[in-house]
């Protein structure tokens, strides 16, 4: 398979072996034990080889101590080069924008059912939504969406997104958005009972949330199961656990992603 023999002879002395910068991956084989492997990294001044079953070995970086598509070579560590920038991610995970202009805001929205809501999604999306000008408006409760909706007068330049909670069959939250149905505007929510229960549990140091029975009000019931007296004091604990898209549920992540292309497209 290699031609000429190669190994006939003092061939190491008859003619200059090159070098070459042991790359990631490359496939050599040792000459004097006829291992063959490849470059998988470097252990003081020997370079590790993996064969196809996963068996690995370290050779000193001898001259002319390995063959390379049947040459002889003398490998080499490869010389480091300056680590690339990191590429910077906002919360969302999306590639930070730096130093862009400040945008006018379109005039589409995305609409929210309360402050809580509209904190939780500027900790995680605001850098997105202030390079694309979508503002991000608390409403006080859907109970009167489609009265909202009409009054926001929806269009093609004049999109509308809606964040609801608990929307889940059967629910009053799901009768008030299935009267929505302006082709401008999309609703897309969660399933949990409030914004704070999108944030993993884990994260403020529970396994899981509380279960509140119907019929009492779910954060006040929250805040007594993980003995905390004020809701207020529980929700700045909850906001601060929070940094990324990383430390809130999947529902809640797919929703908003919707509806910020909805009123971007």
């Amino acid at each position: 398979m290699y031609g000429e023999d190669v190994l006939a002879g003092n061939w190491r002395r008859r003619k200059t072996v090159p070098e070459v910068d042991a790359e990631p991956d490359m496939v050599v084989e040792d000459a004097d034990s006829g291992f063959c492997g490849a470059v998988v990294g470097f252990e003081l001044d020997a370079v590790v080889l993996e064969d196809r079953h996963g068996r690995r070995r370290n050779f000193p970086l001898a001259p002319a101590a390995f063959l390379l598509d049947g040459q002889p070579v003398t490998l080499r560590r490869p010389r480091a080069s300056a680590p690339a920038p990191a590429r910077q991610r906002t919360a969302s995970g999306s590639v930070a924008v730096r130093d862009a202009p400040a945008q006018v805001a379109r005039a589409s929205r995305i609409w929210v059912e309360g402050i809580h809501d509209a904190a939780l999604v500027e900790r995680i999306w605001g850098d997105d939504l202030r390079i694309e000008g979508v503002v991000v408006e608390p409403l006080d409760g859907i109970d009167e969406l489609s009265a909202a909706v009409r009054d926001f007068r929806p269009g093609p330049q004049r999109r509308l997104g809606v964040l609801v909670d608990h929307l889940v069959p059967g629910s009053k939250e799901s009768r008030i958005v299935a009267a929505v149905t302006h082709p401008d505007v999309l609703v897309t929510g969660h399933p949990y009972v409030d914004i704070w229960q999108a944030v993993r549990p884990e994260r403020i140091g529970l396994r899981a949330w509380p279960r509140i029975p119907r019929g009492q009000p779910w954060k006040e019931g929250v805040c007594a199961a993980v003995g905390v007296r004020e809701p207020a004091d529980l929700w700045r604990r909850i906001l601060a656990s929070v940094h990324s898209y990383k430390d809130v549920e999947t529902p809640l992540i797919n929703s908003m992603e919707r509806l910020i292309d909805h009123v971007t497209t």
